[in-house]
């Protein structure tokens, strides 16, 4: 049993010791809380099928606990639209926010097992929202270890939003190319 009051996480053991001072030279920060870091990360999951049938809303949010090790929150309809026969207050997905320790053991594992085991992974395309924030998609929540494949009922993707404190995409990326964020180009 690991000793929590101890334990770091390894990326970001890795942050402090070398990106950090990587970033620094390259940028020319003159102050170190100027040398952007990661934020917090956002997964989210859609489930469509959640209009017929509220189980698997459940079922995406067992699955996305597990994944993040944190319990995911249901997430509600606003309005009701009647052409998508959803009602306000409808559940149609979950999230999770993760920060901290968590977040980096989270990015660990995203980029070291999960992306990995993705069927013909070629890298990620750089999708940056103009300031500094990071958003790719998953097609299958499988690729997790976590995740028992026998007891899938049905494979839903997800969405994965790496906010860091960094206004401008080109320090975002250097940041995540320190972590060894596959990008393709």
């Amino acid at each position: 049993m690991l000793d929590q009051a101890s334990y770091t996480p390894r990326l970001k053991a890795v942050y402090t010791d070398q990106i950090r001072a990587a970033m620094k030279e390259e940028f020319g920060y003159k102050n170190d809380m100027q040398i952007p870091r990661l934020d917090k990360i956002v997964l989210n999951m859609g489930v469509g099928e959640a209009v017929k049938d509220t189980k698997k809303v459940k079922q995406a949010a067992e699955e996305l606990t597990l994944i993040a090790g944190q319990k995911a929150v249901m997430t509600m309809a606003k309005k009701s639209i009647a052409g998508f026969r959803v009602r306000e207050e409808m559940p149609l997905g979950c999230k999770v926010t993760l920060r901290g320790d968590r977040m980096y053991e989270f990015l660990d594992r995203l980029i070291n097992v999960a992306m990995p085991r993705v069927r013909d992974f070629r890298g990620v395309k750089p999708s940056f929202d103009g300031r500094g924030n990071f958003a790719m998609g998953l097609k299958e929540q499988i690729v997790f270890p976590e995740i028992d494949f026998d007891k899938v009922d049905e494979v839903l993707g997800m969405d994965i939003i790496i906010c860091t404190t960094s206004q401008v995409d080109a320090e975002a990326k250097a940041l995540l190319k320190l972590f060894n964020m596959p990008f393709n180009s």
